[in-house]
């Protein structure tokens, strides 16, 4: 540890974090451009043969930029498509950043830093940035925009050159330090925990403008909502926006355990694929992506009367003709990625016939953020957190995710030696309680 971190770690006052000198290095999870033909022809692309964990150049702001000491970070399903260098290489993203001159050319490395979500304290900042200040408690919003962009101004993720921080970017969260924009910042909810915090900006984000904002679905009171992956970091975010928003979440799971949690959100009426017969990818066989959304949609109407005015998908090729065929007349189907293939098939009479409507949706903008870091921050959004990895485990934690063997979302402890570290508000969290803060989290 270096004596900024030493000092970080004990709580050091703001002129003392700018006294103290960054190191030269740090220590981050990071993919290597010469690794990037590993894979070919390799049937199990275990991300653990491609993500390192090791010293790395601690890289300087722009002047509309912050450095950030990471405290804790969190898995995203991109850092799973970039250990496996597919559908491309990330570091085409790099490349193709870095030919917009000036300091977007400091990205395009032999080495890419990998992670879209962090918590932690503002150490140095760009000669630009104004709204921020040494020693603040941040999350990152991993929306990289451009703001000299015009459609940005309407809508930050409008913008032709908005990137995913840590994916289409360099310099990711998963490391002791980073470098984001001052437009990625939102204050750090002060009765959670470093890692409980980390978990939430990415996909909690991504699910506020799918189903809340007016530029996703736009859910009212009484929808019914049928969530995918409803046990998953997305998923489970889904649920609680849908049953804050007065709607009715329906929730689809891939095993009782899942299930069980997934209760343990408020979410009523969930179903196992296995009731309806999904096991694997029905997409290419049209006959059996209608039988088994026949037999769903008989289990959704047995359970609330009518067929879902919402589809919330991200599962993406094995589920999406289902979730077409399923939704209500008239209904939406609003999607953020597509985590089982890109290349949809689906029957487009359902689409057209029914007056049906599908949205693109990805993350959210800044204004989005914030408001749901203010639901967060209330209590009234928890945490879908599991389990706590350290930053020199990274590479299991991607794997667990890449199997689909975790639930929530799965947190890494980066400069933070140890959880249950960086509540400032003490009183709130005792007064919500561990069960409503992390409901997923087993022995705490």
């Amino acid at each position: 540890m270096s004596a900024l971190a030493d000092a970080l770690l004990a709580g050091a006052p703001p002129a003392e974090i700018e006294r103290l000198p960054l190191p030269d290095e740090h220590v981050a999870a990071h993919l290597r451009a010469e690794d990037q033909d590993m894979f070919l022809g390799v049937a199990d692309k275990d991300v653990r043969k491609s993500l390192r964990v090791g010293r790395v150049p601690v890289p300087e702001p722009a002047p509309d930029e912050v450095v950030v000491a990471v405290m804790a970070s969190s898995v995203n399903y991109n850092t799973v498509w970039s250990a496996m260098f597919e559908p491309v290489s990330t570091f085409r993203f790099l490349e193709n950043f870095a030919r917009q001159g000036g300091w977007a050319t400091r990205h395009d490395l032999p080495y890419q830093v990998v992670g879209s979500d962090g918590a932690g304290v503002v150490v140095r900042l760009g000669s630009g940035v104004r709204r921020w200040k040494v020693g603040d408690h941040v999350v990152i919003s991993p929306a990289y925009v451009d703001d000299q962009e015009p459609a940005s101004h309407a809508d930050g993720m409008l913008g032709a050159e908005q990137r995913a921080w840590g994916f289409e970017t360099n310099f990711g969260g998963l490391a002791e330090y980073t470098v984001v924009r001052a437009s990625q910042l939102v204050p750090k909810p002060a009765h959670l925990t470093w890692e409980e915090a980390a978990c939430n900006t990415l996909c909690a984000g991504t699910a506020y403008r799918m189903l809340v904002s007016d530029r996703g679905a736009r859910m009212k009171q009484g929808d019914v909502v049928l969530v995918w992956g409803a046990a998953g970091g997305l998923g489970g975010y889904a649920v609680q926006f849908v049953r804050n928003g007065g709607g009715i979440p329906i929730g689809i799971v891939g095993s009782p355990a899942k299930a069980e949690l997934l209760r343990k959100l408020g979410c009523e009426i969930v179903i196992d694929r296995s009731e309806f017969g999904l096991a694997d990818d029905p997409s290419d066989d049209p006959d059996r992506v209608l039988e088994i959304g026949r037999r769903l949609g008989r289990i959704i109407r047995d359970k609330v009367g009518r067929d879902p005015d919402i589809v919330f998908e991200h599962v993406g090729r094995a589920t999406f003709g289902i979730s077409v065929f399923v939704v209500r007349r008239g209904g939406v189907v609003v999607t953020c990625g597509s985590s089982t293939g890109y290349q949809h098939v689906y029957d487009n009479r359902y689409l057209w016939m029914k007056l049906k409507r599908v949205i693109g949706s990805h993350v959210a903008n800044l204004q989005e953020q914030w408001e749901t870091n203010q639901l967060i921050a209330s209590g009234a959004i928890a945490t879908t957190m599991t389990e706590v990895y350290p930053l020199a485990e990274v590479a299991e934690a991607v794997r667990l995710v890449q199997e689909n063997r975790h639930v929530g979302k799965v947190a890494v402890l980066c400069m933070a030696p140890e959880p249950g570290l960086g509540v400032t508000d003490p009183e709130l969290r005792a007064r919500l309680g561990a069960d409503r803060i992390t409901p997923l989290r087993s022995g705490r």
